[in-house]
């Protein structure tokens, strides 16, 4: 998944990882594999990996906390990723809007985080 190095991805005072609690690291995996094509690495049971070009992160076993921290994801195509997410059982929490950065749609997701996807 990812076409970068480890320490290319390096960068001071930036978001390296993400790490998610989930109270079914199978099913969080089964979505994000379905809805954006993730790849991921089971370390155990109770964790999963996946790695990007940019930011890396896991999933491990726990009861997930709403409304902590949105994450963001960035898309070249809203519409289709729109459609991907909502096929993968992703819950739209707010349609797609302008803002002045560009566009962007939020969901949850099945443990009921909250992310967003943005493009210009």
């Amino acid at each position: 998944m990812s076409n970068t190095t480890p320490h290319q991805k390096l960068k001071h005072q930036q978001v390296q990882y993400l790490e998610f609690l989930s109270s079914d690291t199978q099913k969080a995996k089964a979505f994000y594999i379905q809805a954006f094509g993730w790849s991921f690495t089971d370390y155990g049971p109770d964790y999963t990996s996946f790695e990007g070009d940019y930011v890396d992160g896991g999933f491990t076993t726990g009861e997930p906390l709403k409304g902590s921290i949105l994450v963001v994801l960035y898309s070249a195509d809203l519409e289709q990723s729109l459609e991907n997410v909502i096929a993968a059982g992703g819950i739209i929490t707010k349609e797609i809007f302008d803002f002045p950065g560009g566009r962007r749609f939020q969901f949850l997701d099945p443990d009921g985080y909250e992310l967003a996807v943005w493009s210009l």
